[in-house]
This record gives C-alpha cells, structure tokens and sequence, in this order.
C-alpha cells in the first residue's frame, strides 16, 4: 500500500513539473500552435496516469495499479538519484 503511494507521489511530481513548464511555455510564447498538440498529448497522457492508478487502487487491482504508475514513478526516481550523485560527487563532468 506504501508504495503505491509512494509512485503515486513521484508521478505526481513529475505531473506538476510538466504543468509548470507547460505553464510558462504558454507564458513566454514558446507554446503555441506549432506545438500544443504535443503538450496537450503529454499533459493527458499524464493526468491518465494518475488517475488510471487511482482507479486501479479503487477497483482491488494494487498490483496492477503499482505497475502502472511505476513506469513513470522509477524512471523519475532513478534520474533525480543520477542527479543527486553527480551534484554530492563534486567530480567535473565537463
């Protein structure tokens, strides 16, 4: 059950961040009708994540809900922690 919450969480996360440079795409002009199909694909595509986890949760199916959620929730982990460990290293990467 954690770790469902736990996925949810991250994906929710990611959801956000999507919406804010979505947010200030719009903002600056650099969204606009060449690409908002695009943003709108991955901002749906987003929200069905999220909610498809939560109908999964409600219907009894928690496996399947976690395995869901967890396609973007691991990705997501696994990048910030490739970050996290570059920044702490202090190692030149250039």
């Amino acid at each position: 059950m954690k770790l469902f919450w736990i996925f949810w969480g991250i994906d929710a996360l990611v959801a956000l961040i999507a919406i804010y440079f979505f947010v200030v795409g719009l903002a600056d002009g650099s969204v606009s009708a060449n690409n908002i199909m695009l943003w709108l694909l991955i901002s749906g595509t987003l929200m069905a994540l999220l909610a498809g986890g939560l109908y999964l949760k409600s219907a009894g199916k928690l496996l399947w809900a976690n395995a869901l959620l967890g396609v973007l929730a691991v990705p997501a982990f696994l990048f910030c922690l490739f970050f996290i460990v570059a920044i702490a290293s202090g190692v030149r990467w250039n």
